[in-house]
């Protein structure tokens, strides 16, 4: 019989619960446990697939072409290992399955309700994925926080688990927030304990907290937290800010969380064996020199848009002993003013992300030009890809009017253009080119010496492909398309041999990128651009920007 280990948010989103879910997991899973972990989403979208990333945050996209929240994501880097679209459950699936079975006569007449149609709905994808699995602990991350109108069915469907399961095979985890007012200089309980009294009515009594704070919690306030809600001392648990997410279960670790988990679970006396867990956690605290990226790109407001591409850079800069600093430019911005492109001579290296629609694109055509003229180490992702063939295709081969169709239907150069199949495509869900397909690379290219294989599997999200109609008049350019899938009807890589490093894929190589092993094509770009700073001997960090936007943290 699996073991559930539901983690509930409480106080306000943001607070870190994808990351104390997957560290948690990871703990399991050193123990030599089988853990797997799932997202519920209680929002009406069936997938992630159609909100935009500002909104949402990014789009996680697994090998079986599932459309899944950021936080699955999170999970694969942690636990290394890839997870399926059924491991993120929203309420958008659970109504349309019971929608689905009424209109087909299953209830048999029966008024359909939230209890127990919509709740047994529920309980049944959670069981699905921990049978699938084949785990010995499935860890479920609910999403927003207690009290939202939408979570309540989740809520009462795990309640209902906890006793159709038993005490010794269901754990509750309530994740809150201990603050310190400026003012006041000491943690406040009351957001948990008013937390926690909200989750009680429901009828959820949680096992353990764990408690976002700055500073790891006092003595005194574990114990206010202890007497207030219920929870045993010991199992209150901080979770303190760190230089890097990657060090959270050693945190956690520290604080004691395997033993009552494993109490309440029956899973006997446990010993975490860390393996190169440990070294690789170190990598990111003992990093000697910062290597600083330009990311041009028009989500630029939140900075979870690009989550996967902010790690995959971290996870390469680690692997060199740098701390990758990344700026977020907005593409528009060129746009506006064409000579303040100029800003990107102050970088390592320039990285266009992938993205949809004409707003930015002409900046990250400029930006992608401006790169290849002044041979600043590019990595071009998806949008990004196909960016740089426009550029390509009109400041080097002189096809003025080049473009994609996605952004002007009407040109009479479309190097870039919808796939075939996707031309009588009408529903915008699910309906992309999505998931992991098989590459084979040419032989004596960047990218066979990047991936050291004839053959890769990467994940892809995109509707439009570079059309080969062009493909000879690019090459006698200089360009090399390095990539190709589908018995080579796909393009999905383009290098520029003659430059330090011009690299783009038609794939998303972030969604396959670990701490441990870092995505060859982001291990490539950040080594040309920790060379192009130490040939051009860069003055020391002063830890200041050259642009008034947020910086990854990673």
């Amino acid at each position: 019989m699996p073991k559930y280990i539901f983690v509930i948010g409480g106080v306000m989103s943001g607070l870190g619960k994808g990351v104390t879910s997957a560290s948690i997991a990871k703990l399991l899973q050193l123990t030599g446990l089988k853990v797997a972990c799932a997202k519920v989403d209680p929002y009406l979208n069936v997938d992630a697939g159609t909100m935009n990333p500002i909104i949402h945050g990014e789009v996680f996209v697994t090998d079986d072409g599932g459309e899944t929240d950021m936080d699955l994501g999170t999970y694969e880097r942690f636990l290394e290992e890839n997870l399926s679209r059924s491991h993120n459950i929203t309420t958008g699936q659970v109504y349309k399955a019971v929608i689905e079975s009424e209109r087909r006569g299953d209830y048999l007449g029966r008024c359909v309700q939230i209890i127990p149609h919509v709740t047994d709905e529920i309980k049944n994808r959670i069981r699905g994925v921990a049978r699938d699995s084949g785990g010995d602990v499935l860890l479920v991350e609910v999403g927003g926080t207690v009290g939202d109108i939408e979570g309540l069915p989740f809520l009462e469907a795990l309640r209902q688990m906890r006793l159709e399961e038993g005490a010794s095979n269901t754990v509750f985890v309530h994740v809150t927030l201990a603050p310190v007012l400026d003012s006041v200089g000491e943690q406040k309980t009351k957001p948990t304990q008013h937390s926690v009294q909200e989750l009680r009515r429901i009828g959820i009594q949680p096992d353990l907290i764990v408690a976002r704070c700055e500073k790891p919690l006092a003595p005194e306030t574990k114990e206010k937290i202890s007497l207030f809600t219920s929870v045993e001392n010991r199992c209150v648990i901080s979770n303190p800010d760190v230089e890097a997410i990657y060090q959270v279960p050693q945190i956690l670790f520290e604080e004691g969380i395997v033993e009552p988990l494993c109490e309440k679970l029956q899973l006997g006396n446990r010993k975490v064996n860390w393996g190169n867990w440990r070294e690789t956690t170190d990598a990111y605290t003992n990093r000697t020199g910062v290597v600083k990226i330009a990311m041009v790109g028009k989500y630029v407001a939140l900075p979870d848009s690009y989550v996967s591409v902010n790690h995959a850079l971290a996870h390469a800069g680690a692997k060199n002993g740098f701390k990758v600093e990344v700026d977020w430019v907005d593409a528009e911005r060129f746009e506006k003013k064409p000579d303040s492109v100029n800003i990107l001579d102050s970088y390592d290296g320039v990285l266009v992300p992938g993205g949809f629609g004409n707003r930015g694109s002409l900046g990250k055509i400029m930006t992608a030009n401006h790169a290849r003229i002044n041979k600043i180490p590019y990595l071009g992702i998806c949008f990004g890809f196909q960016m740089a063939i426009v550029s390509f295709a009109r400041y080097v081969c002189g096809l003025k009017d080049a473009n994609s169709t996605e952004l002007d239907e009407r040109t009479s150069n479309p190097v870039i253009d919808l796939l075939p199949e996707q031309k009588n495509v009408t529903d915008k869900g699910a309906s992309m080119r999505l998931g992991g397909h098989d590459i084979a690379i040419v032989e004596g290219t960047l990218a066979r010496r990047l991936y050291g294989s004839a053959t890769i599997r990467e994940r892809h999200r995109h509707r439009y492909e570079f059309n080969q109609d062009y493909r000879s008049l690019l090459e006698q350019h200089g360009i090399v398309f390095s990539g190709y899938s589908d018995s080579g009807r796909r393009t999905e890589m383009l290098e520029i041999p003659s430059l330090p490093f011009y690299f783009a894929t038609q794939f998303h190589p972030e969604y396959v990128s670990r701490p441990t092993s870092p995505e060859p094509a982001y291990l490539g770009f950040v080594r040309a651009a920790i060379e192009r700073r130490m040939s051009k001997n860069f003055p020391p960090d002063t830890g200041s920007s050259t642009l008034t936007v947020p910086r990854s943290k990673l």
